[in-house]
């Protein structure tokens, strides 16, 4: 009789440079999220606009996507960890100016809509450095750890990943109602920087042979597209993703739901953010044990459909628990389709194609996030607020059924014979 395998939950941690490279995207992740926190909440306070807030979406996301396939060229081609620790540096530099751009003598020079426009265009510049950031570190990361452990990786990085998720919405929350802004901001600036030290301890990584190594530049690109577009599994997978959280996503206007309807504070905002996360870290460890890839197609379809249903509960609750709960929920479903999705990425393409598959995924994510809280924003104005949550969770149930009448046969999809 021949025995299985015994699985390994810990594999993916057992290796040195892999923690640090995911120890370095918690303290990233929290950074950010801290930045975020306190810049949407001084803009709301400031503008009393929805829409202001999904600008920074979208000031983010152009830029990023301008620039994301080419990121997945240069992550195919150069150092992956030179590439990181470079947009680690810039990402630094213009945490560094919002700083600055938050002092109350920096606003008094460059009046309301200066001061807006200048915030604006630093974010665009985060844009760029993540649109090289992104491809480069979700590619490094399948080089760090044997192929066996792939799926193992998948589900750390984003249990990791989901940590600093919990504790920069919290900490952002209450680092901005006891330090300001700009507090807020040079807390954000000195876990950048350690980020960047974990990132430098990692050893280059010799670049994968590419047949097509001698290609121009935008001929290899399309190499990348064409090999997502045909690659049925991995095309809508990151379109289930992409369409669902695009309309059902919430947390750009988090902000208002904060001060004009659960009236709640910043404390109450930074809670309500990292509620998602909370739900998501504590599935993400059952997924260590209990991967959920095993009938991956189905899993997805049915996460996606339980992230419209959380959606439609937050979008009619009138009581502050029940919309946290409501918002785990969400990271709960969530998590599931990250997990899921991470692994078909992981396996699926070849070595030489992957930082290009990793920056078209990039793309989807960047439009289901950053574009989908430009959406969340001129919906809420258009809308209102809460039609507009309710909407967006509508469209997420309807997308679910959409795919799966067009992916049946991928039901019968098995990504252990990928991974051998």
């Amino acid at each position: 009789m021949t025995m299985s395998p015994v699985h390994d939950p810990y594999a993916a941690l057992r290796f040195r440079e892999f923690r640090h490279l995911v120890g370095a995207n918690f303290l990233l992740t929290c950074a950010l999220l801290i930045q975020q926190i306190a810049l949407a909440y001084e803009l709301y306070r400031l503008t009393g606009d929805p829409l202001s807030l999904g600008l920074i979406g979208l000031a983010e996301a152009v830029p990023f996507i301008g620039l994301a396939l080419f990121g997945g060229y240069l992550a195919d081609r150069r150092d992956k960890r030179t590439l990181i620790r470079l947009s680690l540096w810039v990402i630094l530099l213009a945490a560094g100016l919002l700083a600055i751009l938050s002092r109350p003598d920096a606003r008094e020079a460059l009046k309301q809509s200066g001061w807006l426009w200048a915030v604006y265009l630093t974010i665009a510049v985060l844009g760029l450095a993540r649109g090289v950031l992104s491809p480069s570190a979700s590619s490094l990361r399948a080089f760090l750890v044997p192929r066996e452990a792939l799926g193992s990786a998948a589900t750390w990085s984003s249990t990791i990943w989901q940590a600093g998720a919990i504790l920069g919405p919290v900490a952002g929350g209450f680092a901005y109602a006891s330090f300001g802004l700009t507090g807020s901001l040079l807390i954000a600036m000195g876990l950048i920087l350690v980020a960047e030290r974990l990132v430098a301890t990692i050893a280059p990584r010799p670049v994968p042979v590419d047949p097509g190594a001698q290609a121009r530049m935008w001929q290899a690109l399309r190499e990348g597209l064409a090999y997502v577009r045909r690659t049925k599994i991995i095309l809508y997978a990151i379109s289930l993703d992409m369409f669902s959280v695009l309309f059902g996503g919430v947390i750009a206007i988090l902000p208002v739901f904060a001060e004009d309807i659960l009236k709640v504070g910043p404390e109450g905002l930074g809670l309500m953010r990292s509620a998602p996360a909370a739900g998501a870290i504590l599935t993400m460890l059952v997924c260590a044990w209990h991967p959920p890839t095993a009938q991956a197609w189905r899993n997805l379809l049915l996460a996606v459909a339980g992230f419209g249903l959380a959606t439609l509960v937050f979008a009619l609750s009138p009581v502050y628990g029940l919309s946290c709960l409501a918002l785990f929920c969400t990271g709960v479903f969530d998590s599931v389709s990250v997990v899921i999705r991470q692994t078909i990425l992981h396996v699926v393409p070849p070595d030489h194609l992957r930082g290009r598959v990793q920056s078209v995924n990039s793309i989807f994510i960047s439009a289901s996030n950053e574009l989908g809280a430009f959406e969340s924003g001129l919906a809420a104005r258009l809308l209102g607020t809460v039609p507009s949550v309710v909407f967006g969770g509508a469209m997420t149930l309807a997308t679910v059924g959409l795919i799966w009448q067009r992916s049946r046969d991928l039901l019968a999809e098995r990504l252990l014979q990928h991974a051998r």
